[in-house]
């Protein structure tokens, strides 16, 4: 059976890197009880819809021989399966709010010191003067402050300094408490589906659209690996901080729209290397 004329032909080059890119995924799927035939099922579901929109032809009907042969399954199974829809991940009601009171505490003025990090925050204030309850306020008025408040002091999210102000732990950047693990599957889909969406456009488009660089050694002493990697944890929030506080300043004259953008880094490191402290960082 010959190719379709827009199917690749070198598929066979991405063997190599499908595995190596693959194995953390598969080592995940296996501790989280996920079985291979689990797997098949949502892979093939996933090659039929990916085959029915992605690949179809302009101006013609895609058909479940096309599609069956895009993907090599069966026509019966394909006539099953298409129009399923693509399996979609919802953004959990509390990272939404979370991220978003977040990012104004890290990027707004009103709530930043003259170096751009988040001010101590008094619990209520005069006026319009800065406050938490100011913060929230202006995110969300379906919840009080005050039960956002308790929720991120409970989670590690702040705490209070001596002057009874709230203060933004650097937990808070790392989700945290009950909701954890709904908030890292969110962002694990979100981030490498972006991540590996960048990389594939750059591969499948003559030229490539989307920045993806890396700096990367090997053969380094554990002592060097530690430190170049907390040096590059440092250097990635100073970079992701001025992102966020220039989006968020950017959004307030945008008239909006469809779009959306995503600005990501990555630190990783093989080895006996220490984990980094989760204690709270007092930014006074």
């Amino acid at each position: 059976m010959s190719e379709p004329a827009d199917t690749p032909r070198d598929g066979a080059s991405l063997h190599a890197p499908l595995a190596r890119l693959l194995r953390p995924l598969v080592r995940l799927l296996v501790a989280r009880g996920i079985t291979f035939p689990a797997l098949t099922d949502l892979l093939r579901e996933l090659y039929v819809n990916v085959a029915e929109y992605d690949f179809a032809l302009t101006g013609k009907e895609q058909t479940d021989s096309r599609v069956s042969l895009l993907t090599g399954i069966h026509r019966k199974e394909v006539r099953r399966l298409r129009g399923a829809g693509a399996p979609v991940s919802a953004v959990p009601a509390v990272v939404s709010r979370t991220s978003r009171i977040i990012a104004r505490w890290t990027a707004d003025p009103a709530f930043t010191d003259a170096q751009g990090h988040p001010l101590p925050l008094p619990r209520m204030a005069e006026g319009s003067s800065p406050s938490f309850e100011t913060l929230v306020a202006g995110i969300t008025r379906d919840l009080r402050p005050r039960a956002v408040l308790d929720e991120w002091l409970d989670r590690g999210l702040a705490f209070t300094d001596a002057q009874d102000r709230i203060v933004l732990a650097e937990a808070a950047y790392v989700p945290r408490g009950d909701d954890a693990e709904g908030s890292q599957l969110y962002y694990f889909g979100r981030n490498l589906h972006d991540h590996i969406a960048a990389s594939t456009a750059n591969i499948l488009s003559e030229a490539p659209r989307f920045l993806e660089r890396a700096v990367h050694y090997d053969g380094l002493s554990a002592e060097l690996a530690a430190r170049l990697e907390a040096r590059s944890r440092e250097l990635a929030m100073k970079v992701l901080t001025q992102a966020n506080r220039e989006a968020h300043a950017a959004c307030k004259t945008d008239p909006g729209g469809e779009h959306r953008w995503n600005f990501g880094l990555y630190v990783y490191a093989e080895g006996d290397i220490p984990a980094p402290s989760a204690q709270p960082i007092d930014r006074r």
